[in-house]
């Protein structure tokens, strides 16, 4: 799929909040392909009326679901070797009514369950962005 612009971005994302009520995603891509930018769609489309920010240099981002637990946005990008935090990431998978975002979870990927969907994004030199989506099982 390719997406040219911010709002087919965050409108992906919307698409992907109506088929996912729990579970893990996995988003691939480089520095401002647009992997916050998906997960603020994300957000809006699980009904999460807070702004949406990068977990960059906070690790971790929890946010509210109106229907019961929480959409966690991690951002490994800073932890090569992840320490306590594969233990919380852990915990957040296991809890059912969970949503897991990870960003850069190479340091992590042990952990993530099989069945997950993974979105990868790569930027284009013309400003647009290929992105593949794959549910993984």
């Amino acid at each position: 799929m390719n997406i040219s612009t911010e709002q087919e971005m965050l409108d992906f994302g919307k698409k992907i909040a109506e088929e996912i009520s729990s579970g893990v995603i996995e988003l691939v891509g480089d520095v401002g392909a647009g992997k916050t930018t998906f997960t603020r769609g994300l957000a809006e489309g699980l009904g999460i009326k807070e702004p949406v920010t990068s977990p960059s240099f906070t690790i971790s981002k929890t946010y509210s679901l109106p229907n019961g637990g929480n959409l966690v946005h991690y951002d490994f990008y800073r932890l090569p070797d992840p320490g306590i935090m594969s233990d919380d990431l852990a915990e957040k998978i296991a809890e059912p009514k969970n949503i897991i975002v990870l960003e850069w979870s190479e340091s992590v990927r042990n952990i993530l369950p099989k069945k997950h969907i993974k979105v990868e994004i790569k930027y284009n030199e013309d400003g647009t962005r290929e992105v593949q989506y794959e549910n993984l099982s």
